[in-house]
């Protein structure tokens, strides 16, 4: 839609022309878009919907703006077709002609007749409530129409913008969640003995009021762009729809958990009795180590060894019955807290182990440094050495005896390592005997 020229002195019959020329375009211009707005999609959705909240109020303005903009039209079209007529009288215009010509076409010479409650619930048009008719000027009565056509198209394209992606969406959204509740409901998730059942729940009550919500009151989910003077300028505000989009997923990996439970709790569960199994087994070695070092082993603090993990196997036999009666939702966290009690326990299980054979671990340590000491004598040809010979006796009954002092014998070993290396490291004299290296040696 156009605007006209400014207002002048009185016109000649060139200016004339070009103006009802210039208004004739503009005629056809603003004639098009008023019946493409007639026309549009979201005013025709907007005259049959049973609206609430800011969309009623922002269409009973623009319902009446344009019921006013076809009666500015009519009028500016009357305006037109006299001035047309007046031109056409004579080729050459006289000068009352041009005089009237100048004062239609740039004075206030157009009336509108409209009615009192079109007028105010015109947005432009408070001022004018209780008139039924109003004078423009031609450049008036189209700055007037651009104005009520700008705020027209502007609310109509917002309420169909919204329409066309919103409900939608919530549509398909609705059908992913009917999919899910039958997937849920399949598995054992159900509302009040599921969290996700109850959340299914919640979802579905919220996208039925997001629905109805969007189709009484679209401008409620419309955000302007700022700055943005173009009709239509902004998007749908979607955070309602993501937000439960978003619930809807987190819901699905739920139950897609579940659904793996179901698939794999039969391994899962013969890893778990696997996995405590091992661990029993290995509360039993250490049980009976336990009573081997206390034999054999003098002077030492073993670590009480605690029996078999009855609670986990209680837990491990429900876990069982959860399977067999397909409660996968009670079974997913049950298996998840089990694999890892389970793991707990057979380390807890090693751990023990070591604990009680440490004193067995220190004698068969303190047996192969011996031997190994040993061993480097007969290298250096000195096996035959009665004083080695002696202390070798000493630490090897000690360590081969039960009980065996630990402390002891560390002692003796040392003695042994200590006697080896002086030996090994003092200078050969070939006069001295054996009997003077033990004299020196003992003293």
């Amino acid at each position: 839609m156009g605007v006209t020229g400014p207002p002048g002195p009185v016109m000649d019959r060139d200016e004339v022309d070009r103006a009802l020329a210039r208004l004739g375009a503009e005629h056809e211009a603003i004639e098009t878009s008023l019946l493409a707005l007639q026309d549009h999609a979201g005013r025709r959705l907007l005259e049959g919907a049973e609206l609430t909240g800011v969309t009623k109020e922002r269409w009973e303005s623009a319902d009446a703006s344009i019921t006013l903009l076809w009666a500015y039209f009519d009028a500016y079209a009357d305006a037109l077709r006299s001035a047309r007529e007046i031109r056409s009288r004579r080729r050459w215009s006289s000068r009352e002609d041009l005089v009237e010509l100048t004062e239609l076409l740039r004075g206030e010479s157009v009336t509108v007749a409209g009615s009192a409650t079109a007028t105010a619930n015109a947005p432009t048009l408070h001022g004018n409530a209780g008139k039924l008719s109003e004078r423009f000027s031609l450049v008036t009565l189209v700055e007037r129409m651009n104005e009520l056509y700008a705020t027209s198209l502007d609310m109509v394209v917002a309420a169909d913008a919204v329409w066309s992606a919103l409900p939608a969406r919530i549509d398909l959204l609705s059908a992913e969640l009917q999919r899910t509740r039958r997937l849920a409901h399949s598995v054992g998730v159900r509302p009040g003995e599921h969290p996700s059942g109850d959340d299914l729940e919640r979802i579905t009550r919220t996208l039925t009021s997001l629905r109805e919500q969007v189709i009484s009151d679209p401008l409620a989910f419309w955000q302007p762009t700022p700055g943005s003077s173009a009709p239509g300028g902004g998007k749908p505000d979607t955070t309602a729809y993501d937000r439960e989009a978003r619930a809807l997923e987190d819901v699905r990996r739920e139950i897609d958990a579940v659904l793996t439970v179901r698939q794999d709790a039969e391994a899962r569960l013969v890893k778990l009795r696997d996995v405590l199994s091992r661990a029993d087994r290995t509360l039993a070695e250490a049980r009976i180590a336990r009573g081997e070092v206390l034999a054999k082993i003098a002077a030492t603090e073993v670590p009480v060894v605690s029996g078999p993990p009855t609670a986990l196997q209680e837990q491990l036999a429900t876990a069982a019955e959860y399977r067999r009666h397909a409660q996968w939702h009670r079974l997913s966290p049950l298996l998840e807290s089990l694999e890892q009690k389970a793991e707990d326990e057979l380390l807890r299980a090693r751990e023990s182990l070591t604990a009680v054979t440490a004193p067995l671990a220190v004698r068969a340590e303190l047996r192969g440094r011996l031997d190994a000491y040993k061993a480097k004598v007969a290298r250096h040809g000195l096996a035959e050495d009665p004083f080695l010979i002696e202390r070798y006796d000493a630490a090897r009954r000690m360590l081969w005896s039960a009980p065996c002092d630990l402390r002891v014998a560390d002692q003796a070993v040392l003695r042994y390592q200590h006697a080896v290396a002086e030996l090994l490291t003092a200078p050969r004299v070939p006069q001295s005997g054996p009997e003077d290296r033990r004299g020196e040696s003992s003293s």
